[in-house]
């Protein structure tokens, strides 16, 4: 091959793995003012307190993003994991959740929860600190899916649709042990 064809091609590889600035692409994120990654969550948040969903904001959406997905579960849980949010069809924009959720456009969808409900539940531990990850889904689809759909069907629905995904990990121990 000679160095012409060479160039050309590192130039098309470095284009297509880093972007048109020659920098890579940065991952989709997921953030909360309210806790940091792997820090405790306030007790508003959780069964305790008001059980209010926290704030969520997400940055580096990808191009092509139709809707996202969100799933808040608590893989710690005696028996497996503990849904406690499914939420499916968020637009992208705006790039965030309010306290509480009032912001959600009447298009997002709720699953079902471990407790049967097509809301949020908070965290509420049986015994010691466990973890809550709310996990930010990019698609590339809007899905056509009834609302009350389980984990399990929704993770099913998005297979070879996600654009990139997120994670934000929340602790936390019941205040009253």
């Amino acid at each position: 091959m000679n160095k012409f064809r060479l160039n050309f091609w590192i130039f098309i590889l470095s284009y297509f793995f880093y972007g048109a600035h020659g920098v890579a692409s940065e991952s989709l994120t997921l953030t909360s003012s309210a806790f940091k990654d792997s820090a405790f969550i306030p007790i508003d948040y959780t069964k305790e307190g008001k059980d209010l969903s926290p704030p969520l904001e997400w940055k580096n959406v990808p191009k092509g993003t139709k809707s996202m997905a969100l799933i808040c579960d608590d893989p710690d849980a005696p028996g497996g994991s503990w849904i406690h949010w499914v939420l499916y069809n968020i637009p992208p924009l705006p790039d965030h959740l309010e306290e509480g959720a009032k912001n959600l456009s009447p298009d997002v969808i709720f699953g079902k929860n471990s407790w049967g409900d097509l809301s949020y539940g908070g965290p509420q531990p049986p015994s010691g600190t466990h973890h809550y990850l709310f996990t930010l889904y990019a698609l590339d689809t809007v899905l056509k899916l009834e609302k009350g759909v389980t984990k399990e069907d929704l993770l099913k629905s998005i297979k070879g649709h996600v654009l990139d995904k997120a994670t934000l990990t929340g602790l936390y121990h019941l205040q009253g042990r």
